[in-house]
């Protein structure tokens, strides 16, 4: 009897292991245990996924905490009297006005070009204008919010001085209530990342010296003397 028990012992503790084997595999594959089955050995229940793509999730909380999509964006090229230039747009307005090659400019390789965009076909037909003396003021939506908080002011401040107007990195400081802050207003507007609308062209140095233009001392000069002649 003692050997009969102890055969029968290892026959079910053998069944056991080649269970437990198998329900592993089966929850690899995504498939869920019965409630007797997971019970009867021990093992807690996991529920089916609710979906049906072929998702590693295992219950509907953990379905639902999906990240929301990231922003989408959008570039066009314009030719500028002064070169080439990339427009960029997001969801929320104009990202991105750069000068090609100019400093700071992101990588847009991975953004699809969609000359047909509604916000980059408004700056384009506002920039041409501006080009050809017949605009000094631009009204397309904008989206500042890539930079910190501190840019940002920065960036808002540009936008009150007035075309045809200049002030100094100094001023601008002082205006912002910043004045011992000269060297990071100066590093926030070297960032701008819409160049013209957001007219960074329009701060110069100390004596009106033309300084700090990420897209070239040149084209600041010819931005100032156009406006000059609007």
């Amino acid at each position: 009897m003692a050997g009969k028990s102890k055969r029968q012992k290892n026959t079910s503790t053998s069944e056991v292991i080649t269970w437990k084997s198998q329900a592993v595999q089966a929850l690899s594959r995504g498939h869920a245990l019965t409630a007797p089955a997971a019970q009867t050995q021990g093992l807690h229940m996991i529920r089916p996924c609710p979906c049906p793509c072929p998702c590693p999730c295992r219950s509907r909380s953990t379905h639902a905490m999906k990240t929301p999509p990231p922003p989408l964006n959008a570039c066009s090229h314009f030719d500028s009297p002064l070169g080439p230039m990339t427009l960029a747009a997001s969801r929320q307005g104009l990202c991105g006005v750069w000068f090609d090659r100019q400093k700071h400019q992101p990588d847009t390789s991975a953004w699809p070009c969609d000359a047909s965009h509604p916000v980059l076909m408004q700056t384009q037909a506002q920039l041409a204008a501006y080009f050809a003396g017949q605009r000094s003021v631009f009204d397309v939506p904008l989206d500042l919010g890539q930079g910190t908080e501190f840019q940002q002011g920065v960036w808002s401040a540009l936008l009150d001085i007035a075309p045809g107007a200049t002030t100094t990195y100094s001023g601008l400081a002082r205006r912002l209530a910043r004045p011992l802050a000269v060297r990071a207003v100066a590093a926030a507007i070297g960032r701008n990342p819409i160049s013209i609308i957001v007219p960074c062209h329009r701060v110069l140095g100390a004596g009106g010296a033309l300084t700090g233009y990420a897209g070239g001392l040149d084209r600041k000069a010819a931005l100032l003397q156009l406006e000059r002649t609007a």
